[in-house]
């Protein structure tokens, strides 16, 4: 049941309708009975590995919240005979065990994730990775560690749990939601609201149009090229990075706009996931813009808790003498920042080159964090305080180009099969590059290789212009949602506007005969 399919309307209609039907306290449970229809469907008994994390984070979440509930309880009963090291020394043992627990939980998720993620042995079974189980896998343990951390209370009823793991629209490819932002919503029995609807149905076209019209029409070429870079010059290489780059956001922001849309049917908001990424002034940025959820989930569980920890405060203190107040304020932030970008290197693949790819990401963020006085020296004394201003047209242009030429790089990694490979596609982009190579004639030559034609190649441009014409406009009005605004239009101009998106989408969408709309890329995760 694909994420665009008569299939998946016909069954988002139906949830939609049964959760209105029903009386209020029992609409979750119309989300839950269709969150697991739609994985049993899609996944047969591959369920095993959901409901496997389902029940172990629910439990170990209730039994860590359940020794700290009794740890409170002991520790009130002897506040009067103990003495304040003899609390220290119980909450210590406490904290311990519950670590335990948590450690325990952590390494049982994880590790199936791992073992199915990055052991050949699994595929070579046969084992395929189960829809969504990095995000949910994620989602979990943010969960779990959420209540080790007490910031959030566990939740009782382990269908209720069931549901925030398992809602159908996100377990495809995410967004990976926090619990206290998404329990409450689906828990609750939310009225019918055509505002709701009208916004929701607006989202999942947008998403669609993004994805069929662009992201699905890019693809042939990035596959042609990338698939056996030795054949093409360094020219189409590069070009076939960029392409992907478009491609990719398309295809990936497509996909959360209709997950998004589909769960404002039932009027729940889920997290927002991109935010222009490639107006994105620096690396650091980009991160901030590009996978919010996932960036948010490394920070939270992995960046500060390294960063804060009593051993990098510690590394910081010894490096200030040695080399000074700014090193030893950012070095140990950098080292945090760099095991990080790992991680997310390593959540995106067992091929080596996402160990390239986040080690690129980590060290270039280190680097801009450890010279950034030095950087400021050199552009003030180049291009002078008057004529660089931070906020100035000159000054954002040229930053959000080289942030991009960051981002690119690390695409090369992405779309290469190993990291070699990507190596040899950097170099050749630099030194086999040949602005005649794009010769109108020959390069719709190579185009019509990639089994598109003309039309599809003016299609593409087009839609690229639009959509980065409404992405600067929201940029530049610092506007994340444009519904409120159109809806808000007098009924002609309303209709017109969402007329002739449903009429792009039905004339443009890359599909016919033989074509059928590309797997989501983050599926695979």
């Amino acid at each position: 049941m694909e994420l665009i399919s008569l299939q998946y309307a016909a069954f988002v209609l139906v949830s939609v309708l049964l959760y209105y039907i029903i009386p209020k306290k029992y609409r979750w449970i119309v989300l839950l009975a269709g969150s697991m229809f739609y994985y049993v469907y899609v996944c047969k008994f591959y369920v095993f590995f959901i409901v496997f994390t389902i029940i172990s984070t629910y439990t170990f979440a209730r039994l860590i919240e359940s020794h700290l509930l009794n740890e409170k309880a002991i520790v009130k009963e002897h506040k009067e005979d103990w003495d304040r090291k003899e609390r220290k020394a119980y909450k210590a043992k406490g904290r311990k065990k519950r670590a335990a627990l948590l450690i325990v939980g952590l390494i049982l998720n994880f590790g199936i994730l791992g073992l199915l993620k990055y052991v050949p042995l699994m595929s070579e079974l046969g084992i395929l990775l189960p829809l969504g189980i990095s995000f949910y896998t994620f989602q979990s343990m943010g969960y779990l560690i959420d209540v080790y951390r007490e910031k959030t209370e566990s939740e009782k009823n382990i269908f209720r749990f069931a549901l925030f793991v398992s809602f159908f629209p996100q377990i495809i490819q995410g967004p990976i939601a926090v619990y206290d932002d998404l329990a409450k919503q689906l828990y609750k029995g939310h009225s019918f609201n055509i505002e709701n609807i009208k916004k929701g149905l607006m989202l999942i076209l947008w998403g669609a149009m993004k994805k069929m019209v662009i992201a699905d029409r890019a693809l042939p070429f990035v596959n042609l090229i990338t698939a056996d870079s030795e054949s093409f010059s360094g020219s189409y290489i590069l070009f076939s990075v960029i392409l992907y780059a478009l491609q990719l956001y398309c295809d990936f922001s497509g996909g959360i706009d209709i997950i998004r849309g589909v769960a404002e049917l039932f009027g729940i908001t889920m997290a927002e996931n991109f935010r222009r990424p490639y107006f994105s002034r620096s690396l650091t940025e980009y991160w901030h813009r590009w996978h919010i959820t996932l960036g948010n989930w490394c920070r939270n569980y992995i960046f500060y808790p390294l960063s804060i920890s009593k051993k990098f405060l510690n590394f910081g203190k010894w490096l200030k003498p040695k080399f000074g107040k700014h090193i030893a304020k950012v070095f140990p932030g950098c080292i945090a920042s760099l095991l990080t970008f790992l991680v997310i290197g390593i959540w995106h693949g067992s091929n080596l080159k996402y160990v390239y790819f986040g080690l690129w990401n980590g060290v270039v963020i280190m680097l801009s964090e450890l010279f950034a006085p030095v950087n400021e020296k050199i552009a003030d004394k180049f291009f002078g305080v008057t004529k660089l201003k931070k906020n100035g047209v000159f000054s954002v242009i040229v930053s959000v180009l080289w942030t991009f030429i960051l981002v690119l790089v690390g695409y090369y990694f992405d779309v290469a099969q190993g990291p070699m490979d990507a190596f040899s596609m950097l170099w050749r982009s630099i030194v086999d590059f040949h602005i005649t190579d794009f010769a109108f004639s020959d390069f719709m030559e190579l185009w019509n290789q990639a089994t598109l034609n003309i039309y599809d190649f003016y299609i593409l441009l087009i839609g690229t212009i639009g959509l980065f014409f409404i992405s600067l406009y929201k940029e530049k009005k610092k506007c994340e949602d444009l519904r409120p605004r159109i809806l808000s239009l007098k009924t002609g101009r309303k209709f017109l506007i969402i007329a002739l998106g449903m009429i792009i989408l039905v004339m443009f969408g890359y599909y016919g005969t033989g074509i059928s709309p590309a797997d989501f890329v983050y599926m695979q995760f």
